[in-house]
């Protein structure tokens, strides 16, 4: 909370996970690299908070291992992990925003 300051600053939940640190910064066209954005912008320590908390939920979560092993078999390791941060940062924002609890069928459906 600390490091993410009033939640209502953020307009979509994908601005909080851009924020993070959390989104890939390229530009493509045409399925060709064109460009990058800033890579650096955004908080560097909610982008580490998200990336051990994704550790964890491959860990403990049997919703998320199972997502986490479909991403994996399309590209790898790494990228898969990325995608669960990216989801759990989405997911805090809308718990934070809402004022809901965590169900994590809502982020891994299916």
């Amino acid at each position: 909370m600390l490091e993410t300051g009033d939640i209502h600053r953020f307009a979509s939940a994908g601005d909080f996970a851009s924020y993070c640190r959390c989104v890939d910064s390229t530009r493509t066209s045409n399925g060709k690299k064109k460009g990058s954005g800033n890579a650096k912008a955004g908080n560097k320590y909610l982008s580490w908070a998200f990336s051990e908390a994704a550790h964890f939920a491959v860990r403990f979560e049997p919703l998320a291992q199972r997502f986490y092993e479909r991403k994996k078999a399309k590209t790898n390791g790494i990228i898969a992990i990325r995608a669960i941060a990216r989801k759990l940062a989405r997911a805090c924002w809308m718990m934070l925003k809402h004022q809901q609890p965590y169900e994590a069928k809502l982020m891994f459906p299916g």
